[in-house]
């Protein structure tokens, strides 16, 4: 039998004042109380856990009305790992619901460490929904939801950068390449890791991406091709266009193979985002 605590136990149990509790309840709807027959208000297991979900984001700085936007009124109670974030996060884009989507991304990210969430959360994520989409089991549009979202939270973390301890790196698509999730993901990773990013994103031409990491002195010149299609502009473009010495060059996405890479005497990123990061911090040595 499910217990049902009255808002002084509330109180009691998870540390937050009667008073507190109320203005959370109508300013924000995070508690989800049941009735009694007799009208009156009787709080779960899961409020607890809501509430101690709350105490936790204040006591890292948030305020509770940002807190309370990251949990959102749906859920009876918050999920916490990257299993449970994940299932949640799925879930969401099968509903299509584009509220829950951001709340469920804005939640992963404060939680989980920014390589966790990326890796753990968002990756199998949208793996999932690139077989569910192949299938003809998710809508277009829901797919299109998933992909906005997580493009908009992670843009947002490279705004306002300071200059990088290991240097610079400039990313880029490969021409006529539009795919460019994975490499945002790279970009916030190497930003987390101590580069200053120069993210250029979809379809930029080789001559230019050389052309402006020469001109910042740059570390580093990423680039990535999804789609095998576009390994031939690839090619053409470092052929057309030689990179400095100085300038490391190398070539991620799913179309790029160790050989592919070599063959531009560039070197290769690795299939792993964790893995990628950590071949790039050896070349900031």
């Amino acid at each position: 039998m499910v217990a049902l605590l009255n808002i002084a136990a509330l109180a009691h149990r998870t540390g937050v004042a009667a008073g507190t509790l109320r203005k959370w309840e109508q300013r924000y709807g995070v508690l989800r109380p049941v009735r009694t027959e007799g009208g009156q208000r009787r709080y779960t297991e899961a409020d607890i856990a809501r509430v101690t979900w709350l105490r936790a984001r204040l006591g890292e700085g948030y305020r509770i009305s940002e807190a309370a936007s990251m949990l959102g009124p749906g859920a009876s109670a918050p999920a916490e790992t990257p299993a449970e974030l994940r299932d949640l996060l799925i879930r969401d884009v099968a509903r299509g619901d584009p509220v829950a989507v951001a709340h469920c991304l804005d939640h992963a990210f404060a939680l989980l460490p920014i390589e966790t969430a990326l890796t753990d959360v968002i990756e199998p994520t949208l793996a999932w929904v690139g077989e569910a989409w192949a299938s003809g089991e998710l809508p277009v549009a829901h797919e299109r939801v998933l992909t906005q979202a997580i493009r908009n939270r992670l843009e947002s973390q490279l705004v306002g950068q300071g200059r990088g301890t290991r240097g610079t790196a400039v990313l880029a698509c490969a021409p006529a390449e539009d795919h460019e999730l994975g490499l945002l993901m790279a970009a916030v990773l190497l930003r987390a890791d101590g580069w200053q990013v120069v993210y250029l994103g979809r379809s930029i031409p080789i001559a230019e991406s050389v052309g402006l990491a020469q001109r910042l002195a740059a570390r580093l010149l990423g680039v990535s091709a999804t789609l095998p299609a576009r390994l031939a502009d690839l090619k053409s473009g470092f052929d057309r266009v030689a990179p400095a010495d100085g300038l490391a060059v190398v070539l991620g996405g799913k179309a790029v193979t160790e050989e592919t890479a070599a063959e531009l005497g560039a070197q290769h990123a690795g299939g792993e985002l964790g893995r990628a990061v950590l071949r790039l911090r050896k070349l900031a040595v």
